[in-house]
């Protein structure tokens, strides 16, 4: 199956393409440049695997929660794209997208060996919150246990100490270092482990757009949503502005 798939919903900015079972990507940190690198990026990887864009079967695109113009770039990109192609969009969660690459990591390092364990997702959503899900990883596979939610640090830790098994927790996300209570809380259970992934990459949403297409979990293009979780969105005040 031939997939393209895009974020933009934090600081990264990434792409990512399926072809034969070979996947080709671009990742970037590259804060307030995503508008001028992402379709560049697309180019490039549709170049190197020798694809046009009419070609694949099907485009992905993380829809958050991220950042408000982050989420929309992404949005508004894979809307043009599917318009110009006619292909389905599937829609990926950013804080699945993490966990996936999380199990991903470890068992490639052999960690957590046939073991059960939970992935905490805490991404950075600013205002004294974070973007919270918590995944279990068994058998191989990964299944939501606590909803996505946008709260302060202080709910997320209290969820986190209601679960059975507390202590087999791996951390993923910027929400770990962004607030110290959430840091605290790490240092205060040895037992937990932080995880290398802090921000979302489109390599890891290819399986998990593949399992929503399977599912019949697509969208023509002018039904994609994003998801924002909040209706607030983070902006300085200007000068004189309420």
């Amino acid at each position: 199956m031939k997939i393209l798939a895009i974020d933009t919903a934090t600081e990264a900015c990434s792409v990512a393409l399926q072809h034969n079972d070979v996947v080709t990507s671009r990742f970037e940190v590259c804060p307030q440049q995503h508008s001028q690198r992402l379709l560049p990026m697309v180019d490039e990887v549709l170049k190197e695997a020798g694809l046009a864009l009419g070609e694949l079967d099907l485009l992905a695109f993380g829809r958050g929660p991220g950042s408000f113009t982050g989420v929309r770039i992404a949005t508004g990109m894979i809307q043009g794209l599917a318009l110009g192609s006619g292909h389905k969009v599937a829609g990926v969660s950013t804080l699945e997208a993490m966990a996936h690459e999380t199990a991903t990591i470890n068992s490639i390092d052999n960690l957590n060996a046939n073991k059960d364990y939970y992935i905490a997702v805490a991404s950075d959503a600013r205002m004294d919150e974070v973007y919270f899900a918590v995944y279990k990883y068994s058998g191989n596979a990964i299944s939501l246990v606590i909803e996505e939610q946008v709260c302060p640090p202080n709910v997320a830790i209290e969820q986190l100490d209601a679960l059975d098994d507390a202590n087999d927790v791996v951390a993923a996300g910027t929400g770990w270092t962004a607030y110290e209570e959430l840091t605290h809380w790490l240092k205060d259970n040895s037992s937990q482990e932080m995880a290398t992934v802090t921000l979302p990459n489109a390599r890891f949403m290819l399986e998990l757009a593949a399992v929503a297409f399977k599912q019949g979990n697509v969208s023509d293009a002018v039904a994609v949503e994003p998801v924002y979780l909040r209706d607030k969105v983070t902006w300085k005040k200007l000068p004189g502005r309420e």
